[in-house]
């Protein structure tokens, strides 16, 4: 069965960087599209960026400018390399995969806070 596993995610500063992964197994990781969404107590999933099998990208406008998405097919890995962090980042990020079928990961808690 498909397993997404995200890692990366912890305690940071505003305006510093992390950088999460999402290792995926059990599927042709190069045909996925892929997607990170972040959610916060009391508040719906969101988006946050997403890479099709192309290598196509998209973001939310909060984030344009300070994250990037990224996929190694090689490595059956999706990146999210976040800079400039504020604490209105602090929420648990998940990774998503859509590939016949809709996919979920377990979630990692990022929290910017001084």
């Amino acid at each position: 069965q498909v397993q997404l596993v995200e890692s990366g995610g912890g305690l940071v500063q505003p305006g510093g960087s992390l950088r999460l992964s999402c290792a995926a197994s059990g599927t042709i990781f190069s045909n996925a599209g892929m997607g990170w969404y972040r959610q916060t107590p009391g508040k719906q999933r969101e988006l946050v960026a997403a890479i099709g099998s192309g290598g196509r990208t998209n973001y939310a406008d909060s984030v344009k400018g300070r994250f990037t998405v990224s996929r190694d097919n090689a490595k059956n890995t999706m990146y999210l390399q976040m800079n400039s962090l504020k604490p209105e980042d602090t929420a648990v990020y998940y990774c998503n995969l859509v590939n016949n079928g809709y996919y979920w990961g377990q979630g990692t808690q990022v929290t910017v806070s001084s």
